[in-house]
């Protein structure tokens, strides 16, 4: 993987795998802020429990943390991460120093999968998300989904995943994601969601917020789902990557 620096001066890398970087180069750190914690107004919770889904190199959550900790709150953070290859990058990496302490937070867990003191407890389940995410039976307030992009990882966008996180989300919970595709929109529609816009960064298009309960700002019209019937499907939350992009006409 080669290892890039950011325009806030964090690093993430580029995945051989799906030939992407794991971050904007706009900012890695600056997107975790701005796409995923601030969207969903973290530092007005005192206790939260969070569902990271692409865990990575733990930026959302590291981010996360760093909020609810000013508060001097609690969080709980399950993250689901497919490749143990970038847990291993986590150790060796520098971060700008307003982030350290949630950082080394990140680094102790990357090493042994969990980490627990009396504000913050973490636990990563590593492989196919698809799989880990049926293993849960708890319910989150904030769900960050943070895969690759739709066309090289389109397995972590389908109706079927979206339902998975469906049963998962608390009352009043939000799901953020930086993708505005109609795939992912009509796909969260399609799975029970409401929709809205999230921020703009590192991207001409904004993000995407989501709530099965409550309301969210920018929500949008959910005839959306009626003008553009593209979605991704997985109905066994089992097949390759190339099946469901043709099964969506895209391959």
């Amino acid at each position: 993987m080669k290892k890039i620096l950011t325009k806030d001066n964090s690093y993430t890398f580029y995945s051989d795998i799906y030939k992407e970087a794991y971050h904007t180069i706009s900012g890695a750190f600056q997107e975790a802020f701005k796409k995923y914690v601030e969207p969903c107004n973290i530092k007005d919770y005192k206790n939260v429990k969070i569902l990271d889904i692409c865990f990575g190199l733990g930026y959302n959550s590291c981010a996360a943390i760093h909020e609810v900790l000013k508060n001097k709150g609690r969080i709980e953070i399950i993250g689901l991460e497919k490749d143990p290859k970038i847990l291993k990058k986590i150790d060796n990496l520098k971060v700008p120093g307003y982030i350290q302490q949630s950082f080394d937070i990140i680094r102790k867990t990357s090493k042994n999968l969990s980490y627990e003191d009396e504000r913050v407890k973490i636990n990563l389940l590593v492989g196919d998300a698809r799989k880990s995410i049926k293993k849960l039976d708890e319910k989150f307030d904030f769900v960050f989904l943070d895969p690759f992009s739709t066309r090289k990882n389109p397995e972590l966008w389908t109706v079927d995943f979206f339902n998975e996180i469906r049963k998962l989300i608390k009352e009043g919970g939000v799901l953020a994601t930086y993708s505005c595709s109609t795939y992912v929109r009509n796909g969260l529609i399609m799975a029970g969601f409401r929709i809205g816009d999230g921020p703009v960064f590192g991207r001409l298009m904004p993000g995407t917020l989501a709530s099965v309960y409550g309301d969210i700002p920018g929500l949008k019209d959910e005839k959306i789902l009626k003008a553009f019937n593209n979605v991704f499907r997985d109905p066994e939350l089992n097949w390759s990557r190339e099946r469901i992009l043709k099964e969506s006409g895209l391959l």
